[in-house]
């Protein structure tokens, strides 16, 4: 029982310490921590915001022939124009791949590229891509990663599958 008080309580103050936020041109804002923000689509015009937030970097999970998003290019290129760093890592929901998620951790472990903006479409796959990161680099429990990375937005179980089965080795 007082296992299960502890457990509780540690995805409570997780999901506590998220704040959720209505930016326009970015769906689903979730600022982590100091250092990471987590979202959905993002509009080219909205990299301005997220430079004055104080972000150095995007990472951008979305692929170039998907319904509504920016040209990697153009996004590359207004980022650029920003003094932005920007990381395109392209994947689907229905096809993540472990290469994606070694690009991912090697990017965001890196200081030089903090404070990082990450991006999808929903942020279901930031949500996934944020579960690994907690558990192989900040050594969270795998229950709590979870949690929080469903409140910023993993809600495919396929993409969560491939989380779990990707920490898991």
């Amino acid at each position: 029982m007082f296992l299960m008080f502890v457990l509780i309580a540690a995805i409570s103050v997780t999901a506590q310490e998220l704040t959720k936020e209505e930016i326009p041109g970015i769906r689903n804002y979730t600022q982590v921590n100091a250092t990471v923000a987590c979202a959905g689509a993002t509009t080219l015009e909205a990299l301005e915001e997220v430079r004055r937030r104080g972000f150095v970097s995007v990472v951008n999970f979305r692929t170039e022939g998907e319904n509504g998003a920016t040209n990697p290019g153009e996004a590359s290129e207004k980022a650029s124009e920003l003094g932005l760093k920007y990381f395109h890592i392209p994947f689907r929901s229905s096809e993540p791949w472990a290469g994606a998620a070694e690009q991912f951790l090697e990017v965001i472990a890196d200081p030089d590229n903090q404070p990082t903006f990450v991006h999808c479409g929903s942020a279901n796959r930031v949500g996934a891509m944020w579960l690994i990161k907690r558990v192989k680099l900040d050594d969270w429990d795998i229950e709590s990663a979870t949690a929080e990375a469903e409140v910023i937005g993993l809600r495919s179980p396929a993409l969560k599958e491939f989380a779990l089965e990707y920490v898991r080795q």
